[in-house]
This record gives structure tokens, C-alpha cells and sequence, in this order.
């Protein structure tokens, strides 16, 4: 009996109102970007029903004001990482994908906007979303003007597992920036087609150790053993790192 009440309470019980809503969504508008931080982590508590304040987070996609990164009670990952600091724009694209469908418009918009830190978030937002429509969008910023925009479209690809971005991500593997490059041959280890093969074990004699050792893990993912012979070399490799994680993969490969 207790429980059936405790059931119909759960059901009766009110959500946030238009009220709850304005009341979170006030903060966004304060000149302290964490006040701007703190009500973005709030409306992404309310998910869904923050959806009629999405054009004022939209406007926030460019606030890259840096702000500690356990403002909003809990520390913020990103791409397996820590993210510290954080920034309102980044808590407002959160914020954005707690929404769900109505955010994907606008995150499209600002995927194409004036302002790159917009544009980064957005990329992130869109792989976060899980809307594979968004992948010729992502492709193409993977030929964005500035890096950090480049590095979370392929990061959203690889989050959307789109293998159709496939020879889009393989070219980028010569992107001029190896952060880039790094996260390029994560999204292809993570999309798993092995027409990657080739370009990955081509990363394995780039310059910058992190491409190196991000394009061994993703050809040990892929399990194709036409990379056991690259893999093998990266075993005399200089980084320590490199030669641990081509160990790693020749493992994952077998044979």
C-alpha cells in the first residue's frame, strides 16, 4: 500500500515551472562568468523543461570566460579527461543537449557562425546529441579555420559513429595541428572502419608522440593485423608511451 502511494505521488508530483525556469535562467544574463556558469549547470538539471530559454543559451556558445572547473559542484569530463577550467559556453551547449531535439537547430546555426569558440562548442553539443544528421556538417568543419573547432568535430564524429565521415577524418590526419591529429585517430579507432587502416599506420611515424600513440590504440581497436608490421617498429619507438601502447595493440591484434 505504501508503495502504490509513494508511485502515485511520484506521478502527481509537479516539475519545474515557467517560474523554476526564469529563476535558473537568471544568472546567465550576471557580469560573473561563474554566476553565467552556475545557472547554465542548473537549466541542464532541468533538462527538457529549460527548452524556452535556448535562444539566450545560444548567445552564450561563444563565452569562453575560464572558470574552475568544479563550479557547479561536480568536476567536468570531457574526451576522458578532466576539463578544468570550464566556461559558460561549454556549460551552456551542456545545457543545450539536456534540452534534447529542439537544440539541434540551433546548434547547427552555430556550427556555421561568426564566432569560433560558438562553433567549437556547437561541434561538441552536436556529438553529445547523438543526431547523426549532423555528420556532412561535422565533416566539413573538419576543415574549419581554427583547430579547436577542427578537434571537436572529430571528436563528435567519432562520438556519432560515423563511419560515412570516414575519408574525411583519414585526410585529416595531416591536419597542421597534432592536437587535431590526436583526436582525429581517436574518432577513427572509435568508428571502427578499417579503411583506416592505412592512414592510421601512416600516423605511426608523425611527429608529435600523442598522434603516435593515439593512432596505435585506434589501430589496436580496429584489429586489422596489415598494421602488426607499423606496430611492431613502434616498439623501438622513442616514447616510452608510443612503444607501451603498440605493445597494447599487437595484443589486441593477435596472431
Amino acid at each position: 500500500m505504501i508503495a502504490a502511494l509513494m508511485t502515485v505521488a511520484l506521478l502527481v508530483a509537479p516539475g519545474p515551472n515557467q517560474k523554476d525556469v526564469e529563476a535558473a535562467a537568471a544568472g546567465l544574463s550576471s557580469a560573473d562568468p561563474g554566476v553565467r556558469t552556475r545557472a547554465a549547470c542548473d537549466l541542464r538539471k532541468l533538462g527538457s523543461q529549460a527548452a524556452p530559454v535556448l535562444p539566450r543559451l545560444v548567445t552564450m556558445l561563444d563565452d569562453g570566460s575560464p572558470v574552475d572547473g568544479t563550479i557547479c559542484g561536480e568536476r567536468t569530463w570531457r574526451f576522458g579527461h578532466v576539463q578544468d577550467p570550464t566556461t559558460p559556453g561549454e556549460q551552456a551547449a551542456s545545457a543545450m543537449v539536456a534540452i534534447g531535439t529542439p537544440a539541434y537547430e540551433p546548434l547547427t546555426k552555430a556550427l556555421g557562425g561568426p564566432a569560433w569558440i560558438a562553433r567549437r562548442n556547437a561541434a561538441w553539443g552536436l556529438g553529445a546529441l547523438g543526431n547523426r544528421s549532423a555528420v556532412p556538417l561535422l565533416s566539413r568543419s573538419l576543415r574549419d579555420s581554427e583547430a579547436p573547432v577542427r578537434d571537436r568535430s572529430a571528436w563528435a564524429l567519432g562520438a556519432l559513429d560515423a563511419s560515412e565521415a570516414v575519408p574525411a577524418l583519414i585526410e585529416a590526419l595531416k591536419d597542421t595541428d597534432a592536437g587535431v591529429r590526436e583526436q582525429v585517430a581517436w574518432a577513427l579507432g572509435a568508428i571502427g572502419d578499417r579503411r583506416a587502416v592505412d592512414g592510421l599506420v601512416g600516423a605511426l611515424s608523425d611527429s608529435a608522440p600523442g598522434v603516435r600513440k593515439q593512432a596505435a590504440w585506434a589501430l589496436g581497436a580496429l584489429g586489422d593485423s596489415r598494421a602488426v608490421s607499423g606496430l611492431t617498429r613502434c616498439l623501438k619507438d622513442a616514447d616510452a608511451g608510443v612503444r607501451k601502447q603498440a605493445a597494447w595493440a599487437l595484443g589486441a591484434i593477435g596472431g
